[in-house]
């Protein structure tokens, strides 16, 4: 059988070879094909999203191949109609938004995803972001390598507030949430959950269950979001809802951009109602030049990199070679989307 590895940057093209080798031995084919992310960031290609590189080289390099195995390459309708002997994709990661599942499923082409894969590294970032949020610790860093030792981070005014005995509300506990609730929960905080659609029995082993948004905002001193991003959540934290945190509250979002108003965080930043903010997603990444991220006080930023790090890769090549080694084997699918 001939396999494409298209890889990227992060999941190499040759560590997917490697897996699949482990998986399924040497008596296959596995061709690389090496796409620009994250040196170059994603983006839309025809009509999926979040996508790497080019229909042409992808439909190039699937000359002939049977499963497909990525991340990031465009699996577009062009890109399906244009390579008939396609019978699987697998893609590395929780969402498979760079493969059109319509035309996947029309042409008879089974698509499979990874879900869980980045959840540990995303839940320990948060942690790390919230902390370097709070302490003010990117400002720090960069005063003191600038030359100036900054006393004045000390005073009670300036050295921020801590974890132990604080408010902390998370909004959605999935995977990544539950994870950082009990992370939290080390740290001494009083951790509260709200995510109308998980089980609260589950909820209750990781914090206190809120039912109403407003009442979970009204009552923390530190939000963090672990939503999905849906219609419906689109906006969660709007002008609104962030004028409800009590005065002086962080914000932190290693989750979807689109979850947060961006204006209204620059606003509560600017006038100080929140004392800080770190921000690990954006509504458009990278954020344009003028945005007003940029200039807001007391925001902490850094380009999607929650959900990475070396583990994860080895996890998704891992994961998706599995599904590779149960399609031909002829067993059920684990992660089978379409």
């Amino acid at each position: 059988m001939k396999i494409l590895a298209a890889g990227d940057h992060f999941v190499a093209p040759d560590l997917f070879a490697r897996e699949l080798t482990a998986e399924i031995g040497d008596g296959h084919t596995i061709g690389e094909l090496l796409l620009p992310w994250p040196l170059t960031p994603f983006g839309p290609v025809s009509e999926v999203v979040e996508a790497s590189g080019d229909e042409s080289a992808l439909l190039a390099a699937l000359d002939g191949v049977e499963v497909c195995v990525t991340q990031m390459a465009p699996v577009t309708r062009k890109v399906l109609e244009g390579a008939p002997g396609l019978r699987l994709v697998v893609v590395g990661r929780g969402g498979p938004v760079n493969v059109n599942l319509d035309a996947a499923k029309e042409r008879g082409v089974q698509v499979c995803n990874t879900p869980g894969r980045n959840a540990a590294a995303t839940a320990e970032y948060t942690v790390g972001l919230l902390l370097a949020t709070m302490r003010r610790i990117p400002e720090t860093s960069a005063a003191l390598a600038a030359g100036r030792w900054a006393g004045e981070f000390y005073t009670y005014d300036n050295c921020g507030p801590g974890l132990d005995g604080a408010r902390v509300g998370l909004v959605g506990c999935g995977a990544v949430g539950s994870r950082v609730a009990r992370a939290l929960g080390a740290f001494g905080a009083h951790v509260r959950v709200y995510d109308p659609y998980a089980d609260p029995e589950s909820l209750r082993e990781v914090g206190t269950p809120v039912a109403d948004l407003d009442e979970l905002l009204r009552t923390s001193d530190v939000v963090s979001l672990h939503a999905r991003l849906t219609p419906e959540t689109r906006g969660l934290l709007g002008a609104r809802e962030l004028a409800l945190l009590p005065e002086g509250a962080v914000v932190v979002n290693c989750a979807r951009g689109a979850l947060l108003d961006e204006d209204a965080l620059c606003d509560a930043l600017e006038s100080g109602r929140l004392a800080a903010a770190g921000l690990d997603v954006f509504a458009v990444e990278p954020p344009p030049p003028g945005s007003r991220l940029r200039s807001a006080p007391r925001l902490v930023m850094t380009p999607h990199l929650a959900g990475a790090n070396t583990a994860v890769a080895h996890n998704a090549a891992r994961t998706a070679a599995a599904e590779v080694g149960r399609f031909l084997r002829g067993e059920p699918l684990a992660h089978r989307v379409v």
